[in-house]
């Protein structure tokens, strides 16, 4: 069976699996094709793991058992049900703090903009992308973030009445960080994600995450899936939470892959991030983003996520942002895209593998009930803390 996840054969994977050997989930890592448990005293999460000294090295050495193949594990995390005496994949993170990035490409930034005014109408996106786009350009992506010819360009839009608060966060001195969701919400490779019902206009978001430990040291990245309510966001910014933390909104996978001599911020830097969706209808979409194109850089949005103006002792994984914001026509001729229950989204990257996922809405997909309280009491029944 062919590997879903389409992991590359070299470079170093944790991630996290449930099995029905045991109450808590393991902590895995992938070898010759297969699963194995290195769920230990040493590292009972893959936030302890993330926090050794070495994580990269500990990872290559760390003893463990095999659960399966990653073909039919992966294969079983996607059925609809799943069979429960089967392993599954689960979101790679577990006790660290889930963030996100916003409007670090200048096409985000530009579709923001665009929701604000259009202000949740995806009828009056296109006029207003034409003038958006004849007023301000795409030069923006030379711009350095809060530099002076980003505030002269500020002024500019100020005086024209087309400033916006999207404008300040995309060349602004300030990033916008946000919380996507609660630790141990996130979902994983195969598992359904979700949509808040009262949405009409929605999308991916398809980004590399970065993993870093409590000191802020990034010590790999994974995938990730900003999903998104373009008419709830555009209504109101200050309607971010609902529109961005839903039951089952938060996807990250397959695994994290660790800093090592085969991968590093650099592969992060340059890397491409594919999207497609297939829809029960037949539609499809294909897109992808450079992270060559990036406005701030990895580092810069970790530093200001997390420092000494805020602490997360248990890590962090954060969302980079998107340059990919899906405009095509789906049915409705101006009406643009938006996704239906039932479409199957992939993300993919070279280095980090494919991360997949079913849309449903947010009420019908599994409803999250582990959390850290679960997880400790369940490590402690089993004697790994």
């Amino acid at each position: 069976m062919t590997d879903p996840t389409r992991l590359p054969a070299d470079g170093l994977f944790v991630g996290r699996a449930r099995a029905s050997q045991a109450p808590h989930p393991l902590v895995v890592t992938v070898r010759g094709g297969e699963v194995i448990d290195i769920t230990s005293r040493a590292a009972p999460t893959v936030r302890d793991l993330c926090e050794l000294k070495d994580p990269a090295d500990y990872l290559r050495s760390a003893k463990g058992k095999a659960i399966g193949p990653l073909a039919d594990i992966a294969a079983n995390s996607f059925e609809a049900k799943g069979d429960s005496k089967r392993p599954i994949l689960l979101s790679p993170v577990d006790l660290q703090a889930v963030k996100a990035s916003g409007v670090t490409f200048v096409v985000s930034l530009l579709e923001r903009v665009i929701e604000e005014q259009a202000r949740g109408s995806a009828e009056k996106a296109d006029a207003i992308r034409a003038d958006i786009a004849g007023l301000i350009g795409h030069d923006l992506s030379k711009l350095k973030p809060g530099s002076p010819e980003a505030m002269e360009i500020k002024a500019k839009l100020i005086s024209r009445g087309a400033w916006s608060q999207y404008l300040e966060v995309g060349i602004g001195p300030d990033a916008e960080i946000f919380t996507k969701c609660q630790p141990m919400a996130s979902v994983g490779f195969g598992a359904d994600v979700g949509l808040h019902p009262v949405s009409t206009w929605n999308n991916p978001e398809p980004e590399i995450a970065m993993i870093a430990d409590s000191s802020g040291r990034i010590v790999g990245a994974t995938l990730g899936n900003d999903v998104n309510l373009r008419d709830v966001e555009g209504r109101s910014a200050l309607l971010l939470g609902k529109a961005k933390d839903n039951n089952a909104s938060a996807a990250l996978g397959p695994f994290i892959r660790l800093f090592d001599e085969t991968f590093s911020i650099a592969d992060v830097k340059r890397a491409t991030v594919r999207l497609s969706v297939e829809g029960e209808d037949g539609f499809s979409l294909d897109g992808a983003s450079s992270m060559a194109e990036i406005s701030r850089s990895p580092e810069e949005l970790v530093k200001a996520a997390m420092g000494p103006h805020h602490q997360y002792p248990d890590g962090l994984a954060l969302y980079l942002g998107t340059m990919f914001v899906p405009s095509k026509d789906r049915g409705e001729k101006g009406k643009g895209f938006t996704h239906k229950v039932g479409d199957i989204v992939t993300i993919s990257s070279e280095k980090l593998g494919a991360l997949v996922n079913r849309v449903r809405l947010s009420p019908d997909c599994p409803h999250w009930t582990y959390g850290a309280s679960h997880l400790m009491r369940d490590l402690a029944r089993a004697d790994l803390i």
